[in-house]
């Protein structure tokens, strides 16, 4: 997390909010080597205190889940480069803005059993935000099909103990400095989303 306190004054209830809805991460686990990293779904509780997901038995971090271990989810939302030319000031340097969010807690390997209702939660979490169609489930699955699938993937469930993000989108800035360097983020930027950074830069 960047250590600027102006990049630092959102709320728990945004991050939750962004967490819950972006619902994709890097999960890292430290095991003294270099961070063990999976790119992994998951679904996070309202009020941000559990966070599901599923992992490949054949993933290190399975391995390394003989009990419960320290690890954290990072969640990445838009990016972009600002160019100081954009500010129409002097003296500036060439930035970086972007949104995370940090959700650090227990990490433990959950029984088989809750391995189809966390599938089913999963599916039907991102098949609602589709455009309107038959909502897919594993269901829709064979019996012998879905068993094979189910036999080669772990639920596992983190306890989340703390959630921390960033969202430097130039507050350190002037209003009018900081709404110039969006629109060019937005016409000429280079990034992810640069369209949504440009917005929250405007919003912030």
């Amino acid at each position: 997390m960047h250590p600027n306190p102006a990049f630092r004054a959102e709320d728990l209830t945004r991050h939750i909010a962004f967490a819950r809805d972006r619902a994709f991460g890097v999960l890292a686990l430290s095991t003294g080597e270099a961070p063990l990293l999976s790119h992994v779904p998951f679904l996070l509780s309202e009020d941000g205190s559990v966070a599901a997901l599923h992992l490949v038995r054949s993933n290190p971090i399975v391995r390394a889940l003989n009990e419960p271990h320290v690890a954290r989810i990072a969640v990445s939302g838009p990016d972009g480069y600002v160019s100081p030319d954009w500010y129409g000031v002097e003296d500036q340097v060439p930035t970086w803005n972007y949104v995370a969010v940090h959700l650090t807690g227990q990490l433990e390997l959950r029984p088989q059993e809750e391995l189809r209702d966390l599938l089913d939660r999963q599916s039907a979490f991102y098949e609602d935000r589709l455009r309107p169609k038959p909502q897919w489930s594993t269901g829709k699955m064979t019996p012998d099909a879905l068993d094979r699938m189910m036999r080669m993937i772990i639920p596992c469930r983190m306890q989340v103990t703390d959630i921390q993000g960033t969202w430097k989108l130039n507050q350190n800035k002037p209003d009018e400095v900081r709404l110039a360097a969006a629109g060019h983020v937005e016409t000429d930027g280079i990034g992810s989303e640069i369209g949504q950074l440009a917005t929250l830069m405007r919003e912030t």
